[in-house]
C-alpha cells in the first residue's frame, strides 16, 4: 500500500479547475458529512466534469467557489441574484453564488458498494428528490417541534 499523501485544498481544486477548463473530468473522494446521506465522507467518488452547454439546472450537485474555497453541494433554485445551493444534509444553510462560480458538476457517483449512479439516470432523479424531499419535511418537523415548545 503507498503511503497517503496530503496536500492543501487550494493547489488540489486549482488543479482541478485546470483540468475541467481543458475539457477532462476529475474523480475525487467526497470530503464532508454536509451532503448525507446522497454522499458519504471517505467512502463515496464524485466524478466532476465541465458543465453541459445548457448550463446548471436544479438539481445538480456542483464544485463552486464560495467565500475563497469550493463547495460541493446541490443547487436548489435560481434567483434573481444569482443560484442558491444548499447541502442536503444541512438544515437552513444556504450558499448563494453567480453562474461563473461554478467549476463543474457531479456527472456521476461511484458508490462503495460498487453501485454507480448517473447524472440523469431515474436512480439519481429518485435520490435528488427524496433528499430534497426529506429535507423540507425534517424544516416542517423542527418549525412545529419549536412551536410547540412555546
Amino acid at each position: 500500500m503507498s503511503p497517503k499523501k496530503t496536500i492543501p485544498n487550494a493547489i488540489f481544486f486549482a488543479s482541478v479547475e485546470e483540468i475541467i477548463a481543458e475539457g477532462r473530468s476529475v474523480e475525487m473522494v467526497v470530503r464532508g458529512v454536509s451532503m448525507r446521506p446522497f454522499l458519504r465522507d471517505g467512502k463515496d467518488v464524485v466524478v466532476l466534469s465541465p458543465l453541459p452547454a445548457e448550463g446548471v439546472s436544479v438539481g445538480m450537485v456542483v464544485l463552486f467557489r464560495h467565500r475563497g474555497s469550493h463547495v460541493l453541494h446541490r443547487l436548489v433554485a435560481i434567483g434573481p441574484e444569482g443560484l442558491i445551493f444548499e447541502g442536503d444534509g444541512n438544515y437552513r444553510l444556504q450558499e448563494r453564488a453567480t453562474a461563473d462560480s461554478v467549476v463543474a458538476y457531479v456527472s456521476e457517483v461511484r458508490k462503495s458498494g460498487g453501485r454507480v449512479l448517473a447524472y440523469n439516470s431515474l436512480a439519481w432523479r429518485v435520490w435528488s428528490a427524496v433528499c430534497l424531499c426529506r429535507k423540507c419535511l425534517r424544516r416542517v418537523a423542527i418549525d412545529v417541534k419549536r412551536t410547540i415548545k412555546r
